[in-house]
């Protein structure tokens, strides 16, 4: 799903948009896979259990209510928060998004950037993922989890903050050594 063009702004382009690293869906596609094999180990073993009755009857229901309570909450719902979220670099700023119903999202714009970092775990070294952490003068630290890449990604940042800077300078020599154009109606 590509970040909407309307919401950036003029002269803003989009340089990368991510995913969270894929290493956030094994544990509840592991969840799914035993839940299949012993939800119906329990299913058809409760007949043999306890042959006819209620006790079966309840017993079978209350596996299927239990069942679907696990798919949702531990298979269903992290899957979504996956999908539903976003990463975006822009020229201007970073961008995260989350949330399928309520959505969060932070922008930082990438002038207020002091230092990018990142940690790798040690499974990250084998899947090659780790968490970016984005220093912010005044804003606030910015620290994404699950990032594909990171060690590229950090790199990508720093260039992207040169970039930016590149541009302020560019656009404060044209205006005369400002960075902000002179306001002529004071």
């Amino acid at each position: 799903m590509a970040y909407p063009q309307k919401l950036l702004g003029q002269g803003e382009t989009i340089a990368f948009e991510m995913k969270p690293h894929w290493r956030a869906l094994i544990w509840p596609l592991l969840v799914l896979v035993l839940l299949v094999f012993i939800g119906t180990w329990l299913y058809i073993s409760l007949g043999s259990w306890f042959a006819g009755g209620v006790i079966e009857t309840v017993g079978r229901w209350g596996i299927v209510i239990a069942g679907i309570i696990i798919l949702v909450w531990w298979v269903l719902l992290p899957f979504a928060r996956w999908i539903t979220t976003e990463y975006v670099f822009t020229s201007r700023r970073i961008i995260t998004r989350a949330g399928l119903v309520a959505r969060q999202g932070r922008d930082m714009p990438l002038s207020k950037i002091n230092n990018v970092s990142f940690d790798v775990p040690a499974m990250g070294r084998f899947l090659n993922y780790g968490s970016l952490r984005i220093e912010s003068a005044g804003e606030g630290d910015l620290v994404i989890d699950d990032v594909p890449n990171v060690e590229v990604i950090q790199r990508e940042v720093y260039r992207l903050h040169e970039e930016d800077d590149e541009r302020r300078r560019r656009g404060s020599a044209a205006t005369g050594g400002d960075p902000v154009p002179p306001n002529d109606g004071t």
